[in-house]
């Protein structure tokens, strides 16, 4: 999961399929959760809060995931 983490770029946007993962396009997980469970965390306030792109479209920002990922790596 680090490694991964690492290669996130400094500043910038991710989709949900870059932050949970999509088989069919062969992208690992940043965070090994399904879907729903992110989605839930995120309503519940567990995880950061989207940021809306556009009228359809939503997207988490770069530094937000980075200190999730740190605080579930440090819980561990």
């Amino acid at each position: 999961m680090a490694t991964l983490s690492n290669q996130l770029p400094e500043t910038g946007f991710l989709r949900i399929w870059q932050i949970v993962g999509d088989k069919k396009r062969n992208i690992p997980a940043l965070i090994p959760v399904s879907r729903s469970t992110f989605l839930s965390r995120v309503k519940d306030g567990t995880y950061p809060q989207p940021v809306k792109l556009g009228e359809r479209s939503v997207a988490w920002r770069v530094e937000g995931i980075r200190a999730l990922i740190a605080s579930l790596g440090s819980a561990a």
